[in-house]
């Protein structure tokens, strides 16, 4: 295969959460036969790569995120040799493969955790992990105040009397990233999946691997940045001194990795899921010895707000900029409310799929739905890469009545049923037909899909938008297409143009324009010689709200 290097800088890369995504065998899980059967559709969308959410051996306490052996398939997905022969038959296709890589944490299956729990306090085996002596007479009390991101403390207490951390589930015991046999262990898995093919990878919890060597409590509590309950970034607005969050020493260790990857030919690459307190913390993972790229979570959390967005951006391209590095805009993932939902929302800026959204009733979908088509036409327009989640170009919204029975996000059960995951943003998506589960699972399918699909999702099908010029999937297609075509865009630089409040409007290089008004008011188009394409109906030139247009000038 051949690709233009290097292809990070301007790529738009479709994320597939592999149990979600196109289940072959009928088991009611996606797998790696079902992302292979839907390559042709990846090509024909416009996509440049593929990040795949974790695939390897686990327990699946955390749908993959607990892994038990880096270096092998989980059976419910296939084998290594269907892995490989994924990336062959990709490539084949001019899409580039990135699984995830997990490093925060293993499985309490991992073989170093089984051993650690064999050889007993003191050992070096335990040297591998975060284990610590509790506090109080007794040592019953745990050693610090930390607190898993699923609710519940961050300790767990074993039988002979040691603790150990988990920033997650009790099933993933948190890594001591201080210990050299871990550093030289996952460079040695990098290398072993770079020699099978892959391109690059997504870093899980990037900015969690080092934690402070006292391990001493929290520090107060943030204050939420905006009115209504703490958000994730509010929980980690603790800048440097916060003891296991985006701590500088992070930094060595992925300078260690890019050598890894600059080993291999064909600008293998990586991207962050690091959350920083600023963009300047966010663009130290992004120097010219570090990580490729990192995760824009300023930009998803951003509400439907000219004036905030602009902000995100300017600031954005500026700290990335300073470094060398393209910027990556994203709208959603396998871990927020998907955007028609948050965007139909007179409270945009609530963000988190596991968000209580009760004081604000139900979203308003249509008006969701204008808007993500609007702010779709904006990140495809900005410069540097985008991520595009599976069912993001279909307009899928967040499925918010999944029956408690069927919720199986570990937030649930940590949460003691108060808070109800992510699994609204996870339910497989529709390909073709007028019932569940739309083309997901093959017609002769022994089980259900994991979660269950809306009875109402006929109409948003693949299958029922393809051609169709006034569905979200042929907007995402075309859009695509003149962003591959067009020279203006993918990564270089841009320039905001004079508009009245409300609207953002800026030029690229050379002749294009993109307008999106976000105001309550119509907006005449500026001075054009086409309409590249518009993510609604116009009428005589003028832009109402929630729309945005591509411009040639």
């Amino acid at each position: 295969m051949s690709f233009t290097a290097p292809w990070w800088r301007s790529a738009v890369i479709y994320q597939v959460y592999i149990r979600s995504f196109a289940d072959d065998n009928g088991d009611g899980v996606g797998d790696i036969a079902g992302i292979r059967s839907r390559l042709p559709y990846l090509k024909s969308l416009g996509v440049d790569a593929i990040w795949i959410n974790p695939w390897y051996e686990s327990p699946m306490a955390d749908h993959g995120y607990d892994v038990a052996d880096f270096r092998a398939i989980d059976p419910r997905f296939g084998t290594l040799a269907d892995a490989e022969q994924l990336i062959s038959e990709a490539h084949e296709h001019g899409i580039r493969v990135i699984p995830d890589i997990v490093p925060n944490h293993t499985s309490d299956q991992h073989a170093w955790f089984q051993e650690a729990l064999a050889a007993g306090p003191g050992s070096p085996e335990r040297g591998r992990y975060v284990f610590r002596s509790g506090r109080g007479a007794d040592g019953a009390e745990p050693p610090n105040d930390w607190v898993s991101c699923f609710g519940g403390p961050a300790w767990t207490r074993l039988p002979d009397g040691d603790w150990y951390l988990h920033l997650f589930a009790p099933q993933q015991p948190d890594l001591n990233w201080q210990h050299p046999e871990v550093r030289a262990e996952f460079e040695s898995i990098l290398r072993f999946w770079f020699s099978r093919g892959v391109d690059g990878f997504r870093i899980d919890v990037a900015h969690g691997l080092i934690k402070h060597p006292e391990l001493p409590d929290l520090p107060p509590r943030a204050e939420p940045a905006v009115t209504g309950p703490l958000t994730r970034r509010d929980e980690i607005r603790q800048h440097l001194d916060h003891p296991h969050w985006d701590r500088d020493e992070v930094h060595e260790i992925y300078g260690a990795w890019r050598k890894v990857a600059d080993e291999f030919p064909g600008d293998r690459s990586f991207v962050a899921e690091a959350w920083a307190d600023t963009p300047e913390r966010l663009a130290a993972y992004v120097r010219r010895d570090g990580l490729h790229t990192a995760f824009n979570f300023d930009f998803l959390m951003c509400g439907w707000d000219a004036k905030d967005l602009r902000a995100v951006i300017d600031d954005s391209l500026a700290m990335l900029g300073a470094v060398g590095a393209p910027a990556t805009w994203v709208l959603s993932n396998h871990d927020v409310m998907r955007h028609p939902s948050r965007y139909g929302r007179t409270a945009g800026r609530s963000w988190m799929a596991n968000a209580r959204y009760e004081p604000d009733g139900a979203p308003d979908l249509d008006l969701g739905t204008r808007r993500a088509r609007a702010a779709a036409l904006l990140m495809l327009a900005l410069p540097g890469g985008a991520y595009v989640y599976q069912g993001e170009e279909l307009g899928l919204p967040e499925v918010e009545d999944l029956p408690e029975s069927a919720l199986q996000d570990p937030i649930w059960e940590r949460s003691g049923h108060t808070d109800r995951g992510r699994d609204g943003c996870r339910v497989p998506i529709p390909w073709s037909g007028e019932a569940a589960p739309y083309g997901y699972s093959p017609d002769d399918a022994t089980a259900e899909p994991w979660l269950p699909q809306p009875s109402g999702w006929a109409g948003l099908s693949v299958e029922a938008q393809t051609g169709d010029p006034a569905s979200m999937l042929e907007l995402y297609r075309t859009a695509l297409r003149v962003r591959r075509d067009h020279p203006a865009l993918g990564d270089g630089t841009m320039t905001w143009l004079d508009a009245p409040e409300g609207v953002l409007a800026f030029s690229r290089d050379p002749g294009f324009v993109c307008v999106v008004n976000l105001s309550a008011e119509p907006y005449e188009l500026p001075a054009h010689s086409e309409l590249l394409l518009a993510g609604g109906p116009l009428q005589d030139g003028v832009l109402g709200p929630d729309q945005a247009v591509w411009l040639t000038v």
